[in-house]
């Protein structure tokens, strides 16, 4: 069986690559067989692989779970944490490298309905606490499983229409690659009829659930060295779609 093997993160520093192109032998079919199957190939990122999230062609999967020939498995630590068609609500879902243009958001995501518009965005911190000792940062790289991640922002979107049924445009953005000290790195925007509609509750929601399930991952460079920011959220298998 020939499969590929997607590494992000802490993994893909440890492997060394960032994709491989596996011959597997037979029998070898399962999430928990391939993590074996890696570990013996790669031991120094056997810790890693142990504790690692997985997914089958872009969605989550879990050790039970098989794969075919010719699919592209990935492997990556919890999350460090496109634009939509319809005019009615639209939907702005992107992972960019340059600036966020937070007005531009704003005019997108505005209908004619629209009277309330709430904004979560996220910037590169100068300092940084570590053990109770300040540390000075120089910059932050980020990188995403692009397919998924975009997927996986679609998702979001979906689980904040089903709570909140007024919330009329979405946009969720997360900038990729290297960022400077005050870039802004991240956005979630919902807007509704009125404040009142859910607009607040939806924005907060869906900057939690990215950093829950969409595929991002953040290097942070400073004085100190350099450290992959990994979270602790495990999926469930409701979190796939």
């Amino acid at each position: 069986m020939q499969i590929t093997v997607l590494f992000f993160a802490t993994l893909r520093d440890v492997v060394g690559a960032r994709a491989l192109s596996l011959e597997l032998a037979e029998g070898v079919t399962s999430i928990k067989q391939l993590r074996q199957e890696l570990s013996a190939r790669y031991p120094a990122a056997a810790d890693n692989l142990a504790v690692a999230l997985a997914a089958i062609d872009e969605e989550f999967a879990f050790d039970h779970d098989n794969f075919a020939d010719g699919a592209e498995v990935a492997f990556f630590p919890p999350v460090s944490g496109g634009s939509g068609t319809s005019a009615e609500r639209p939907e702005i879902f992107r992972l960019p490298s340059e600036p966020i243009n937070h007005d531009e958001i704003i005019a997108a995501i505005t209908t004619a309905r629209s009277g309330a518009v709430c904004m979560f965005t996220g910037m590169v911190r100068g300092q940084t606490s570590k053990a109770g000792h300040l540390s000075n940062t120089q910059y932050l790289e980020y990188e995403a499983y692009e397919a998924m991640a975009l997927a996986k922002m679609r998702q979001v979107a979906q689980e904040i229409r089903a709570r909140w049924d007024k919330i009329e445009g979405i946009a969720i953005i997360q900038r990729i690659g290297r960022l400077r000290v005050g870039d802004n790195t991240v956005l979630c925007a919902c807007s509704s009829p009125h404040r009142d509609d859910g607009c607040f509750e939806a924005a907060r929601y869906g900057i939690d659930r990215l950093k829950e399930i969409v595929p991002v991952w953040k290097k942070e460079v400073g004085e100190s060295g350099e450290t992959w920011i990994e979270g602790d959220y495990h999926p469930r298998s409701s979190d796939a779609q």
